[in-house]
């Protein structure tokens, strides 16, 4: 007898999509594996928390799936209007997602005697979390308790905290890792068309890259409360076939941490530059002339209205239209 079209032999693998929120808490690698899930450094990363502080979306397309995934600021213990702000942003982007990834990771000093645990942050992030939404949890940075099996009680408490669809040690350092917690993701992801075009990379525009590069940058270069007291204003953004012109504004709380910037001579501002611009020149793949500016501004983590301006919405972000070409995929420009 001939074969029927709707014989299970004869079926084609059906295409999977969803969207991949991605929370924890801060520091315990959401961003680095975002960047590995795409093969591309986009999200900024340090060793700061609170380094991510928008939702950033980057599509890792597939044969079999594609997955947007949602890098999340960490959620934490907020001390300012914009780490509340940061918080919520996190928490809409879970209640919207197809899928939950919870990162966490091995702390060797977090423990009850020999075993080790979960941060108590942990505990109080899952039940903050949709409970019907899909979850998988990654325990992140195994690498550094060369006593594997101290990991397995804290594998136990996560079973125990929330019904997951899968459990994935890892260790993001190998890439390896990475790919098989893809996998899981794609396992959980239900079926569907894509959503996106395939060679979208991210949703936000290279502007708004700019401004994330030139931030990552302050935060290798300084210590302290600097850092945090710190975000990028975007106030030109001028593209052409050969060259990217870019004017930036780096406001901070207090003339002490402008002077800090400055740097004597306007040392520490240029180095800060220079490192900025290479990493934007590889993102754009264009020469890139950057001035950086610092400006004064008291009290911007409380203020709403510069909040909102630097892109820190009190609810979800709504889509609006944005200038400059959105970065694609390698070789699909």
């Amino acid at each position: 007898m001939a074969p029927r079209a709707g014989d299970w032999y004869l079926r084609v693998p059906s295409m999977r999509f969803a969207t991949v929120a991605i929370v924890g808490r801060a520091n315990v690698g959401k961003s680095t594996f975002l960047n590995a899930a795409l093969r591309e450094p986009l999200a900024i990363v340090s060793p700061r928390p609170q380094t991510t502080r928008n939702n950033l979306l980057g599509v890792v397309h597939r044969q079999d799936a594609q997955l947007a995934f949602l890098d999340t600021p960490g959620l934490h213990h907020p001390r300012s209007e914009l780490g509340r702000r940061m918080n919520s942003a996190a928490l809409e982007a879970a209640r919207l997602a197809d899928v939950l990834l919870f990162m966490t990771d091995v702390n060797v000093e977090r423990r009850r005697g020999k075993v080790l645990v979960l941060d108590h942050e942990d505990t109080e992030l899952l039940a903050r979390l949709p409970e019907r939404t899909p979850a998988v949890a990654a325990l992140n940075k195994v690498d550094l308790c060369r006593d594997k099996a101290r990991v397995l009680p804290l594998l136990t408490e996560l079973e125990q905290a929330r019904d997951f669809a899968a459990i994935v040690p890892v260790s993001l350092r190998n890439e390896e890792d990475a790919a098989r917690l893809v996998d899981a993701l794609v396992a959980v992801a239900p079926e569907g068309e894509p959503g996106h075009p395939s060679d979208a990379l991210t949703d936000r525009p290279t502007s708004f890259f700019a401004g994330e590069y030139v931030r990552e940058s302050v935060l290798l270069a300084t210590r302290a409360e600097v850092p945090h007291a710190v975000a990028v204003a975007v106030d030109e953004f001028i593209e052409s076939p050969t060259l990217v012109r870019i004017r930036a504004t780096l406001h901070v709380e207090k003339p002490g941490q402008r002077k800090i910037l400055v740097g004597a001579g306007g040392t520490s501002i240029r180095d800060i530059g220079i490192r900025a611009r290479q990493r934007i020149e590889a993102l754009l793949e264009r020469k890139v002339h950057l001035e950086l500016f610092v400006r004064v501004t008291p009290r911007w983590r409380d203020a709403p209205r510069m909040l909102a301006e630097l892109g820190h919405e009190p609810a979800a972000r709504k889509p609006t239209r944005t200038s400059g070409e959105r970065p694609k995929k390698r070789g699909a420009r």
